[in-house]
């Protein structure tokens, strides 16, 4: 059963029962306000009876005598039928609409109002709904002399409620039919985003080619439930198209990565053969090539195998780490990286102390040491630091380099970027390194930010949280 048809069900549901308490109610406060309009009437005509007696009685010639006057009632027969009883239960006197009807009264009712109480009750007789009220005829005396009976037909008040329960069942009927009806209109208004979205998703999932992804909803109620639905849909399909995006440069990048050094081993290899191998320089120059491609390739799919484990979620090892043991270590071996070629410092160098793993860490500040060695020309600087701040350990990894251009800045983080790719690639760069350094950071708490100037150099600054480990994991 679909959501537009539970919807509809639940809302008229719902409605069927507000409606139905409500006639229940209307029903029955409008039979009770007739009851006892009619219990009204019939009462004070009885009461008017009563009072007549008294006027045209007196006690103690009743008392004497035995015997009272009896009044004429017609009067009081203008809505009612009226009729006396004596003490014997015999009917001395009836209203004249009562014809040679006589009003059914019970016996039990009779011999209450003899005692001095007034008695209600409804009959059925003959196919006549009368309601009755009894009541004992007393005098100003005390003394009761019989019982005055005046009822009233129920017929009309039966057609009254006949046709008012009618009314409401008509009247709910409709009410439901048009609910329902509205129900579903609104119900189907209301998920139409929701079938655009299924719609969309079916068409992206039997697509065959990336601009699928592109698409993307109209929200038209940006505010709502079902336009926020839209909206993360829409950011979704973004993120979508941005990995699709990713991925397909990543297979672009992998694949021309490996087809360089395939290249330059094949053409090594056919040089072999040609005859290279017999000449000793030959032979050891295309063999020296061959592996420093192959170490190459070996580099890279070390690197993309790590960055598919960070994708992965793998956890790292953490310790207690000393940074500043760390910093000269990785310091001691940018000095045999440099060969001498440019300066290497360790500048200024707090003491501190994290949770981390070694291994990753000294990897991510190897990867901006050289880095910072491979971009920085002849008889130029790099210089390591080590400093702490509010809250924060900052590791700084500065030289005088060639630098990278603002418009490279935003990107140089993502995987297989290059600002120069022709030189990153003689200098056996696979456009990796600071992927992974980034994710070092990030792994650990923290990140990595770099300013730089073109020609000028360029200060990459790694920042991890200052939270003394207290435990080892």
């Amino acid at each position: 059963m679909s959501i537009r048809v539970r919807l509809t069900l639940w809302y008229t549901s719902l409605l069927a029962a507000i409606l139905l308490v409500l006639g229940v109610s209307v029903y029955s406060f409008i039979g009770r306000a007739l009851l006892k309009g009619i219990d009204e009437t019939i009462r004070s005509q009885a009461d008017g009876v009563v009072a007549l007696f008294n006027e045209e009685n007196d006690p103690l010639t009743v008392l004497i005598s035995g015997r009272a006057r009896i009044p004429a009632i017609d009067v009081f027969a203008s809505q009612v039928y009226v009729q006396i009883r004596g003490r014997d239960g015999r009917v001395v006197q009836r209203s004249t609409n009562l014809g040679e009807f006589t009003l059914p009264g019970r016996e039990d009712a009779f011999r209450a109002s003899l005692a001095g109480h007034s008695v209600v009750y409804e009959v059925h007789d003959n196919g006549r709904h009368i309601r009755i009220y009894s009541a004992p005829i007393r005098l100003r005396s005390g003394q009761i002399i019989g019982v005055v009976e005046v009822g009233q037909s129920m017929d009309g008040l039966d057609a009254t409620l006949h046709t008012l329960r009618w009314t409401l069942v008509i009247g709910m009927g409709t009410a439901l039919i048009l609910a329902a009806l509205v129900g579903a209109f609104l119900a189907r208004t209301a998920l139409h985003p929701v079938d655009e979205i299924t719609r969309t998703a079916r068409q992206i999932a039997a697509g065959r080619g990336p601009e699928e992804l592109g698409r993307r909803l109209q929200i038209r109620q940006p505010n709502d439930e079902v336009g926020r639905l839209a909206s993360t849909f829409n950011e979704m399909l973004e993120r979508l198209e941005q990995l699709f995006q990713m991925q397909q440069r990543l297979v672009a990048d992998v694949s021309h990565e490996l087809r360089t050094p395939l290249t330059t081993l094949r053409g090594n290899l056919d040089l072999l053969r040609r005859g290279a191998a017999d000449d000793p320089q030959m032979r050891e120059e295309a063999i020296a090539v061959m592996e420093a491609e192959i170490a190459r390739m070996t580099r890279m799919l070390s690197d993309l195998l790590l960055l598919a484990q960070a994708d992965a979620g793998v956890q790292l090892k953490l310790q207690p780490v000393e940074l500043d043991t760390l910093l000269l270590d990785v310091y001691r071996q940018a000095l045999i990286m440099s060969a001498g070629r440019v300066e290497v410092h360790l500048g200024h160098e707090d003491q501190a102390q994290v949770l981390g793993d070694e291994d990753r860490l000294r990897q991510l500040l190897l990867n901006l040491v050289e880095n910072a060695i491979k971009y920085t020309p002849a008889g130029g600087r790099v210089t390591l630091s080590l400093a702490r701040e509010p809250g924060w350990i900052r590791i700084t990894v500065a030289d005088t380099g060639i630098g990278i251009a603002p418009e490279d800045l935003p990107h140089i983080f993502d995987r297989f970027y290059r600002s120069d790719k022709a030189r990153t690639r003689s200098m056996g760069g696979t456009g990796l390194g600071l992927s992974i350094a980034q994710w070092i950071a990030r792994a650990h708490g923290g990140q990595i930010t770099v300013e730089s100037r073109l020609g000028e150099g360029s200060e990459f600054t790694l920042w991890l949280p200052d939270r003394p480990p207290t435990s080892t994991s």
